[in-house]
């Protein structure tokens, strides 16, 4: 995911999508103060802990994601840091320094960092395939996917994506899914093998950034800078719908209980789908969150969503027309929202 802020608020004065039609609403229950720095990129949420990682500037800040307490932070990483996977079996967790290319394991008690991986360059979004037990660092630019023992803490593969590469997903039965950016389509890989079984194109999807998975049906759902979410077959690929969703979106994820996918926009908003069956998808809702809250993870027990952002200082008006605006935050103000269904 770009660490770029500077889309998401042009539209603040255009926020309508669908209304609420069935799906549960949302409301803000809780904001965590986290502090400087104030670039922030994924959040990832480890379930069996309860703990929110949260990757902004050079650190990753974890949270209780029960009732906010800040356990410390992973730091320090100056290339910035993007992606979080955890290893529990191994007592490890791992993120990255983009810049410098590399990935780190960091003791999962301590949050002491434990070793540099090398990785490379654009060392960007993670996860953790419970099935193979490794961690796929996706190295964006670079269009690599450096695969983590964590049994042993090295890389033991790199699998070529094809093209500049975004955000990862794993289906809990073997398979990654990555969104491929540059291309338009969904890199589809055996985490066996650590193969490249197939790309699937996108319909409609300009540079696919977020990807969700609902593993019982092995249905992708792919949030697209054009202000659309496909929803493809993960097993042969199909596209199955595509859908409006807010716009500047950065992330998505996905309710297992409530059978809902969502897109974190950076305009100000969280796009709901509805997953009906298999077949079946609509938008259901429109959350009104906050400016620059672009990424997002979701609690599958209580349907918790987590986001980010800042507080907004100023906005300078594109350059050029149709380009994004520059966007200054209040040093100091980035923060953790919780979201909670009503």
């Amino acid at each position: 995911m770009s660490l770029r802020l500077g889309f998401g608020v042009l539209a603040l004065c255009s926020l309508a999508l669908a209304p609420a039609i069935g799906a549960p609403q949302y409301q803000l229950t809780k904001t965590v103060q986290l502090g400087t720095p104030d670039r922030w990129d994924y959040v990832v949420y480890d379930a069996p802990s309860h703990r929110v990682y949260v990757a902004h500037g050079d650190r990753v800040s974890v949270v209780d994601g029960r009732d906010g307490t800040v356990i410390g932070a992973v730091s320090t990483f100056p290339g910035g840091t993007h992606g979080t996977a955890i290893a529990a079996a191994q007592g490890r967790g791992y993120t990255d320094d983009g810049k410098a290319g590399i990935a780190s394991s960091f003791d999962l008690k301590t949050l002491k960092p434990i070793k540099q991986i090398p990785a490379a360059p654009d060392a960007d979004g993670m996860a953790f395939d419970p099935v193979s037990g490794h961690v796929f660092v996706v190295d964006g630019d670079s269009a690599k996917i450096t695969v983590i023992d964590p049994a042993t803490d090295t890389a033991i593969a790199t699998i070529d994506g094809g093209g500049g590469l975004e955000t990862p997903a794993v289906d809990g039965h073997g398979k990654l899914f990555v969104n491929g950016a540059e291309k338009n389509d969904v890199v589809a890989i055996d985490t066996a093998t650590n193969k490249v079984i197939a790309h699937y194109p996108l319909t409609n999807c300009q540079r696919p950034h977020g990807i969700a998975v609902d593993t019982e049906s092995e249905r992708v759902f792919v949030s697209c800078v054009n202000s659309q979410m496909a929803v493809i077959d993960g097993n042969t690929g199909a596209q199955l719908a595509s859908l409006p969703i807010g716009k500047f979106t950065d992330a998505a994820g996905f309710d297992p209980k409530r059978k809902l996918a969502f897109s974190s926009n950076g305009e100000g908003t969280v796009t709901v789908v509805q997953e009906s069956d298999p077949k079946t998808f609509a938008v259901a809702e429109t959350i009104q969150t906050a400016p620059g809250a672009r990424t997002m993870a979701v609690d599958p027990e209580t349907g918790r969503l987590f986001l980010v952002t800042a507080d907004v200082q100023s906005i300078t008006p594109p350059a050029t027309p149709g380009g994004r605006p520059h966007v200054t935050y209040v040093p100091g103000t980035t923060k953790l929202m919780f979201y909670d269904p009503k």
